[in-house]
């Protein structure tokens, strides 16, 4: 399976994977990258499945024939986080995209994930929106995963975006805070993308429709939504009440 590093780097694969090995007899191999590269090695067959987040993404992957019977897992939320002294002064921006435009106006440091994941997707929109094309020394594109880059960020003193889930789990890790969430265009849906056997026979077909059957199913839709740190879920089920 090809994932998303926030899956990973938040814990929930620990206690969402050895449910399902244990009931279907089997052991997932994990490739932990941003969602542009998980849909790629999907795009290539040298997985079985991919779990990621980046709708429009994940809609040209299944589209253009490389993945089939995709299906709604979770959710949660995008937020920009940064030293809690805010430099730039976002704590008083009307939206993300305005503030992104404070940070970049102020010079102030921003690590960007730059590996084409669901995050740096979400980044970029963001930045469009506020009509700011990002460049210049203020700005460092890590290539990294989630928890590298807010570990970068804390060294630098800097903001980042991030998803929800990585940003609890590395609550102990870091002094950077929340300084803007609960816009709309920050929501942060997962979906789970059987690679197609008709494009690549090899793949294990019916061990992924097993797994998107579990994941979306009663046992790990509860497992889903009782993952917490610290008391703080980190993901959402469809049709479940948010606690």
């Amino acid at each position: 399976m090809s994932t998303t590093t926030s899956t990973e780097n938040s814990g929930l694969l620990r206690v969402l994977l050895p449910p399902f090995e244990k009931k279907f007899g089997c052991k997932v191999d994990v490739i932990a990258v941003g969602t542009g590269k998980a849909l790629k090695l999907g795009e290539a067959g040298d997985v079985d499945v991919v779990f990621v987040h980046a709708r429009s993404l994940e809609d040209k992957f299944v589209s253009a024939g490389f993945g089939v019977n995709r299906r709604d897992v979770m959710y949660n939320d995008f937020v920009l986080i940064g030293p809690p002294e805010d430099p730039a002064r976002v704590r008083g921006a009307g939206s993300a995209a305005e503030a992104l435009s404070k940070i970049a106006a102020a010079g102030s440091i921003f690590v960007s994930r730059g590996d084409e994941s669901g995050t740096h997707q979400k980044e970029k929109e963001l930045w469009k929106n506020g009509g700011v094309a990002p460049k210049g020394k203020w700005y460092l594109e890590a290539g990294q995963g989630m928890g590298e880059v807010i570990n970068m960020a804390t060294q630098v003193r800097g903001y980042t975006l991030a998803d929800r889930g990585t940003c609890i789990a590395y609550g102990k890790k870091t002094d950077l805070v929340i300084l803007r969430q609960g816009d709309g265009n920050l929501r942060n849906p997962y979906g789970v993308i059987a690679v197609n056997p008709a494009r690549h026979p090899h793949v294990k077909y019916d061990m992924a429709m097993k797994f998107i059957g579990f994941v979306t199913g009663e046992e790990g839709r509860g497992i889903i939504a009782d993952f917490r740190i610290d008391g703080k879920p980190l993901f959402f089920v469809y049709g479940m009440k948010e606690t």
